[in-house]
């Protein structure tokens, strides 16, 4: 019996921009990603990381120079139209037009998207308190990215591919957004991936993590090994079994260095560990995931700095 498909895949996939004749700019080179079931990742980089391109390549907006996506198995290059069937779409800068009320984007929605279910789009504005005669072009920042929500959730898509949504609300409109995405997706079981550079934010939301840098995929993993199996220390000195990862400055300006616990080592992996107290409590040189995110992202650019012997 075949293997059910993973709702988001990505196979060595590398995008270069340019002249084929010309060296061009690689946006991305080689991603591997995974993206499992009924889970919601983070896609964490700096801006210019790639992460948008690869959001681009999963919808079928760009054309990857090598490698291949599949969205529960189907290609969006070759089966564009069944593909994204399955994906709904929130970018950075939600897509509102003059004029138009929000119940005539969601009519308009509905026109475009043969399976899109007008209703329960309109539940979710309704929830929010936004009226639906209201034109979409006096929506505040925040209304205007859940108007685009509702909608890629009234796709009733089996994955979510959101791009930057974030960005641009303050914390309140992040954190309403963020409340109803979850709800969400709890309620339908859907598959999300959601890029970010809001360390903060993607870690109440998400249960993954992939860091992309430079064009790479330096981590992928579930939230809680990212914290788990690293440490955080400001000497040389590497905790039991550690391998240096990146060193960055921390906040009190003193050069940090972020660890890798190996497999066995003391407290990786939730093991009992010299480091882990009798009370459970975490070590005092626990990472956090914005620590991780930056020694992996240091590590990226080549300054790690530090090597063990």
């Amino acid at each position: 019996m075949p293997l059910a498909s993973l709702p988001l895949e990505t196979h060595a996939v590398s995008k270069r921009y340019g002249k084929p004749w010309q060296s061009g700019t690689w946006a991305l080179r080689e991603v591997d990603l995974t993206v499992p079931a009924g889970s919601v990742t983070a896609l964490v980089g700096p801006n210019g990381a790639g992460k948008t391109t690869l959001i681009k390549i999963c919808m079928s907006f760009e054309r990857p120079t090598a490698g291949r996506v599949e969205v529960d198995g189907v290609d969006p290059w070759k089966h564009r139209s069944e593909a994204l069937r399955r994906v709904g779409y929130v970018p950075q800068t939600p897509a509102v037009f003059r004029g138009l009320s929000v119940e005539d984007h969601l009519t308009m929605a509905r026109s475009l998207h043969s399976g899109f279910d007008k209703s329960y789009a309109r539940g979710r504005i309704e929830q929010l308190g936004i009226p639906l005669r209201q034109r979409a072009d006096t929506l505040s920042g925040g209304q205007a990215a859940q108007l685009g929500l509702a909608i890629a959730l009234g796709t009733r898509a089996s994955v979510l591919l959101l791009d930057e949504p974030l960005a641009n609300l303050d914390p309140l409109a992040r954190r309403e957004f963020i409340q109803i995405l979850l709800e969400a997706l709890r309620a339908d079981g859907t598959t999300a991936l959601l890029s970010s550079h809001i360390v903060t934010d993607v870690e109440e939301a998400c249960d993954r993590v992939a860091i992309l840098g430079n064009g790479k995929v330096l981590l992928d993993c579930p939230l809680a090994d990212a914290r788990k199996n690293h440490r955080l220390t400001d000497s040389e000195t590497p905790p039991p079994g550690g391998t240096a990862i990146g060193s960055f400055a921390g906040r009190n300006a003193k050069r940090l260095t972020l660890w890798r616990l190996a497999d066995g080592s003391p407290g990786a992996d939730g093991s009992p560990g010299a480091d882990v107290g009798a009370d459970g409590r975490e070590p005092d040189n626990q990472a956090s995931l914005e620590d991780v995110v930056l020694g992996y992202l240091a590590a990226g650019r080549g300054t790690a700095g530090m090597q063990l012997s």
